[in-house]
């Protein structure tokens, strides 16, 4: 039920998904910082798996820098809109494979198959079923090459319950309130499919278990988190957003930031 669930959000919202990331200066922190650390960590040139990449704004923009890629998402819809973005965007040649399929379960790929793993924007935290969430790291460590980056992206726990106190003051009365600040599960039904919200040693805990070595930890919004307006505004000014980003890329992996970012990035390379 859970997994229709999801399917059934990002079925209706794939444009909004493809948006979302540029949609003003505070959403493109996200993507921004990610790229960041992808142009830190990628290897010069290689066959990338872009898994549960939604509909295919990473895909697109890798694939414009010369690598390979293979997109896999859940949902057909996000499918569909992102072979027409390939094509639009001339980069046909660079995308290998555009298939349905589940972080899950990552058995159409061998073992070893590719240089760079990536399952950016929260694909992760969709997952809400711990011992699949397992299965799933375990995958994508799987099909990664041994020395292969790979960039994993969740949503936050504390940057959740930060947005309720923000937002949503009337639903810290309600059940599912605690459960997300105890357990980060969220049942889903209230404007957001289900999801687990991330502390950072919990993300890092996950992955310390696996044959990996762990390179970064990072907050994609930093410091300016929940503070869309401000930040939009700061945008206007030249050289005060410049000082801005300096200050957001130099605090974006320090632990405090980390835990109340929206987006917690980890990256890591496989173990030879």
């Amino acid at each position: 039920m859970t997994k229709e669930l999801v399917r059934q959000y990002y079925s209706d919202s794939v444009r909004k998904e493809w948006r979302r990331l540029v949609a003003d200066p505070y959403h493109r922190l996200e993507f921004d910082t990610t790229l960041r650390f992808l142009e830190k960590y990628l290897p010069d040139q290689g066959h990338i798996l872009d898994a549960g990449g939604g509909p295919g704004r990473y895909t697109i923009e890798l694939a414009g820098r010369g690598y390979q890629l293979t997109l896999l998402d859940f949902t057909p819809a996000n499918l569909e809109f992102a072979r027409r973005r390939v094509k639009r965007a001339g980069v046909k040649k660079k995308v290998q494979q555009v298939v349905e399929g589940s972080i899950v379960d990552l058995s159409q790929f061998d073992d070893n198959s590719f240089d760079a793993v990536l399952c950016t924007g929260g694909p992760l935290s969709h997952v809400v079923d711990a011992h699949e969430r397992d299965k799933a790291i375990s995958e994508l460590i799987r099909v990664a090459k041994p020395g292969a980056p790979i960039f994993v992206s969740v949503m936050s726990r504390l940057s959740m319950i930060i947005v309720e106190l923000i937002l949503f003051q009337y639903e810290i009365e309600l059940p599912h309130f605690k459960q997300i600040r105890d357990t980060g599960d969220y049942p889903g039904g209230y404007g957001f499919t289900p999801c687990h919200f991330f502390l950072p040693e919990e993300l890092r805990s996950d992955f310390e278990s696996k044959p990996v070595e762990i390179l970064d930890l990072a907050g994609l919004e930093g410091i300016s988190s929940n503070h869309r307006k401000e930040l939009n505004q700061l945008h206007k000014n030249e050289i005060r957003w410049k000082i801005w980003m300096e200050t957001h890329y130099m605090t974006c992996t320090h632990p405090a930031v980390v835990a109340t970012s929206e987006h917690i990035l980890i990256v890591c390379r496989k173990k030879d």
